[in-house]
């Protein structure tokens, strides 16, 4: 896309963040009837769409890129880089300092300047106020204390990604986020970097930028590749970068599997079908894999979202991208609204929107999802662009079990505990005793034992036989 684009704007080829703009003067409108929708389908074609949050394919080739970096280190690193055009084939500087970062800062505008530090604050905000939620905390046990301590991982690996768009929202949501939580030492991944992409990076306090993307990233951050290896890896990205995350769990921790974007809209009559249709949209123009979804009790509100989209998607700069994923999305249409949130609870979707004249009280009946966006006004892309709560999401219906990326991802709650009157916890050591015999390990009824005072001994003895 890049060489097409070169071909058609005079002088220079623009900055990343130029794209949109350079797009939207040369794409020309399509025709409306050329356009796709949304295809309806029941509640029970649910089960037969494909949510697997890895797609085996994608994990077999993240999985030969992993290896390669893993067995030759920095030059497995750099072949991958250039194989996907992120270095000149004679280039070896992947790595961007503190002082690049802020030199990138220096050279933007002073609005997009005060644009990254004010979004920044916002992030950081919730961010603490996500931190203060859990504490460390001591309490009294039998014969001394228990407790709870609440530690920051080392060193943290922020990817954002930089394939078709720059992400700088990513790397402030992600390093950002690591910096509230105590991190040490926070190191950024993004191929390509704009020069936005590197200011954010600046402004999030990042030690540092690896200039490369992809599984080769991922696994330059988990094996140590180029940088010190993270305790933990986090952000969002495509496919193969969530089939590497996936590869690389157990090595070093991952937040989620955040792979291609997802939007489900709640919707009744209420509701305005061309907000809708652009909110979808939104989430498709991200990745050709992105999947919108509607899902409403009410065929005239399929029918009205679908031509809006048509309307929308014939005039949007970013249609190559937003074409396939809108194929891929769907419309369910339900007997009534209370199995729409069913529906909505069983997909679990990244972003999930509600669109009805009952907004906050249907919400209190919505359990599963990333992030939820309760009416009109509350447009998911606030959520991108930093309202507060974070962007980083799970997909692929793992949100069931996991939330988005907070500071309690980047912090380990510890337990420990102490006994200071040995005859105060006597009868706990004495349980220990028993219970350990019920379960046939005489070791450990043995180590408790050389705790018991003489008497409880002989009376823990009597109680298994």
């Amino acid at each position: 896309k890049l060489v097409r684009l070169a071909l058609f704007v005079r002088g220079p080829l623009p900055e990343h963040g130029q794209l949109a703009r350079h797009l939207g003067a040369m794409v020309a409108p399509a025709s409306e009837k050329d356009m796709p929708t949304l295809r309806t389908i029941t509640p029970a074609e649910i089960e037969e769409q494909d949510f697997a949050p890895v797609e085996p394919q994608a994990r077999e080739q993240a999985l030969e890129i992993l290896n390669e970096v893993k067995e030759k280190g920095e030059e497995g690193l750099l072949k991958h880089a250039r194989r996907f055009g992120e270095l000149a084939p004679d280039s070896r500087k992947y790595l961007l300092d503190r002082a690049e970062l802020k030199a990138a800062f220096e050279s933007l505008p002073a609005e997009q300047q005060a644009v990254l530090t004010r979004t920044a604050s916002r992030i950081r905000a919730f961010a603490k106020a996500q931190a203060a939620s859990i504490k460390s905390i001591e309490v009294d046990i039998e014969g001394g204390k228990a407790g709870q301590t609440v530690e920051p991982v080392r060193r943290a690996g922020c990817y954002a990604p930089g394939g078709r768009y720059p992400l700088p929202s990513s790397v402030l949501m992600t390093a950002c986020t690591a910096r509230a939580a105590g991190v040490k030492e926070v190191i950024v991944a993004s191929p390509n970097p704009s020069a936005v992409t590197k200011a954010a990076a600046f402004v999030a306090d990042a030690d540092c930028l690896l200039a490369v993307g992809g599984a080769h990233a991922v696994g330059a951050l988990a094996y140590g590749i180029g940088v010190k290896a993270c305790d933990i890896i986090v952000g969002p990205g495509n496919k193969w970068v969530t089939a590497a995350k996936s590869i690389v769990n157990g090595i070093c921790g991952i937040d989620m599997l955040a792979g291609p974007s997802e939007v489900l809209v709640i919707a009744d009559s209420s509701a305005d079908p061309e907000i809708i249709a652009a909110d979808l949209l939104a989430q498709a123009e991200h990745d050709v894999d992105a999947r919108p979804i509607l899902v409403t009790p009410e065929a005239s509100v399929i029918t009205a979202v679908n031509a809006a989209l048509a309307r929308q998607l014939a005039v949007l700069p970013t249609r190559d991208v937003a074409v396939p994923a809108v194929r891929r999305g769907f419309a369910v249409l339900t007997d009534t609204m209370d199995a729409a949130v069913a529906v909505s609870n069983r997909i679990a979707p990244e972003h999930l929107e509600v669109q009805t004249k009952d907004a906050n009280t249907l919400s209190k009946s919505l359990n599963a999802y990333g992030g939820l966006f309760i009416g009109t006004t509350a447009a998911e892309v606030l959520g991108d662009y930093g309202a507060g709560p974070n962007h980083v999401l799970p997909t692929s219906c793992t949100a069931k079990y996991t939330g988005g990326l907070s500071v309690h991802t980047f912090q380990r709650k510890n337990t420990w505990m102490r006994i200071d009157d040995r005859a105060a916890a006597q009868q706990q050591i004495n349980d220990s005793v028993v219970l350990a015999r019920l379960e046939g390990l005489e070791g450990h009824a043995r180590a408790a034992e050389k705790r018991l005072l003489s008497d409880d001994a002989g009376a823990a003895a009597k109680k298994t036989r």
